[in-house]
């Protein structure tokens, strides 16, 4: 029987001064090696709850397990544990001024020396580590280019490439194709479905794009208001309750993306 890589019961967040809550889970657990998608209208909760499985956020109630560690309400994961996931942000989080390479040898920060890492020295097993991402996402020929001279897909395969490099069990994507075409979306959402190519590693992304994402994932996962309102195989989300999710507008678009 699989381990979970992600477990949640009785779990409540509610931002400072917020009257109720962003997110109300009864139980939620994630298997390794799935692939999840998130989906949901904006502000249903799905960044949020990226974010808290990522452990950058405090003060919420309840049980929260990641990849084998229970979290604390109050206290940031330690740092070994931080190399097990790893996150595409949806603006891509890249040093601009930096190389390709650089950015995606930042992924390998978790695993060398501290000490010299912040020196920015890294081992032989780094290099081809990071080298073998690039070549993973194919932007080879752009290892060399500065991040601020490449296009957004170039960029977006670059975050992809660092996450990669790292090496996670876990791998967090939040809206990794909002802002490409439906040609590159694709791209990129092939790529994030080839990460996960082990039993250990388990792929969690947020989507406003069921239609899009569906082929790419084994469960859909939907909010509302911060609350699971859809849980299983894409193929069982009906018409219905899509338009309930989304509204009759957002189905359309969604339906258009599919196509």
């Amino acid at each position: 029987m699989k381990s979970d890589a992600i477990v949640l019961r009785d779990l409540s967040f509610r931002y400072p001064g917020e009257g109720r809550p962003v997110l109300t889970i009864a139980e939620l657990h994630v298997p390794m090696g799935q692939r999840v998608a998130l989906i949901g209208a904006s502000g249903a909760g799905k960044s949020t709850l990226l974010r808290l499985i990522d452990g950058r956020l405090r003060g919420w109630s309840g049980h929260c397990e990641v990849v084998g560690l229970p979290f604390s309400p109050n206290r940031k994961p330690p740092r070994a544990w931080r190399r097990r996931v790893g996150f595409v942000f949806q603006e891509f989080a890249l040093v601009e001024r930096g190389t390709a390479q650089d950015n995606v040898l930042n992924g390998r920060l978790g695993h060398a020396d501290p000490f010299w890492s912040l020196m920015g020295r890294f081992g032989a097993d780094d290099f081809g580590i990071t080298d073998q991402a690039i070549r993973d996402v194919g932007m080879e020929i752009f290892a060399d280019r500065r991040v601020d001279r490449l296009s957004g897909g170039q960029r977006q395969r670059i975050a992809i490439a660092r996450c990669l490099a790292q090496e996670p069990h876990l791998l967090l994507a939040d809206e990794p194709v909002s802002s490409l075409d439906p040609v590159r979306a694709s791209a990129v959402l092939e790529l994030l479905h080839r990460a996960v190519t082990s039993p250990e590693t388990t792929l969690v992304l947020s989507s406003h794009q069921p239609g899009l994402v569906a082929g790419y994932v084994d469960r859909f996962i939907a909010l509302e208001g911060g609350r699971i309102v859809f849980d299983g195989p894409p193929d069982a989300l009906s018409q219905a309750q899509l338009a309930g999710i989304y509204g009759a507008r957002a189905q359309g678009q969604n339906e258009a993306a599919a196509r």
